[in-house]
């Protein structure tokens, strides 16, 4: 069991690092986080990997306030993402006409789902982007689509204004990345013990997810929700 969720857990992060590159040489628009991170990219010259990267550890300092506790997944996630998302750039050339770009942007999708699906179903705690909407929403009290619709508002502003990517690729992912995830994430829980799982409305999307520290967590874009009694 914990052989599979480590290849699990490796695999989605990889795969989530590579539909990432694919958003990007598609060149069609990106998720409101990697819209900030390729603003934030191309100000600083950075690699977008490498922001990716110093983004989530930033992140990752608002969970002391709120009081989270990060897992095993949670820090691969923070480094490894950035690390693929840099090795499919290098790999992924750019395309110039329109049909390559949007099939290279439905395969990103659709990679991005399969990824978060893995990722989230081996179970090793939530990535710092999910982790800090949680956080933000057991401490305030707010709702998680509140608390996850606030957050990525100001990110997706933030990154537009810093020149990142947004287009049909911004708008499909946040229309399709909950269903599909959800479609797929029974495909690839690994069955655990003690927490149960119900239905909750969600219709976000990152593919960051495991149990907080307090034991509840609702992963983005998934329409799951996990409670540890």
């Amino acid at each position: 069991m914990m052989f599979r969720r480590l290849v699990q857990l490796f695999t989605g992060l990889a795969m989530y690092g590579i539909s990432l590159a694919l958003f990007i040489r598609a060149g069609l628009g990106l998720d409101p986080w990697d819209v900030f991170h390729q603003g934030v990219a191309n100000r600083t010259g950075l690699s977008i990997g490498v922001v990716v990267i110093i983004v989530s550890f930033l992140v990752l300092l608002l969970w002391i306030p709120l009081r989270q506790r990060p897992g095993f997944g949670t820090l691969c996630n923070a480094i490894l993402v950035g690390v693929f998302a840099d090795v499919g750039l290098a790999l992924i050339p750019s395309l110039s006409n329109i049909a390559g770009q949007l099939g290279m942007l439905a395969g990103a999708v659709l990679l991005n789902g399969i990824a978060s699906a893995c990722y989230i179903g081996a179970r090793f705690g939530p990535g710092a982007r999910d982790g800090l909407m949680t956080g933000l929403a057991r401490r305030t009290g707010w709702s998680v689509r509140l608390s996850r619709t606030l957050i990525e508002v100001v990110v997706l502003a933030a990154g537009w204004l810093l020149g990142g990517s947004v287009g049909v690729g911004t708008v499909l992912y946040a229309l399709a990345i909950g269903p599909l995830v959800q479609l797929l994430l029974p495909w690839f829980m690994v069955p655990a013990g003690t927490p149960k799982v119900a239905r909750v409305a969600r219709s976000d999307g990152k593919p960051d997810g495991g149990p907080e520290a307090a034991g509840e967590t609702s992963y983005s874009g998934t329409g799951w929700h996990f409670g540890q009694k």
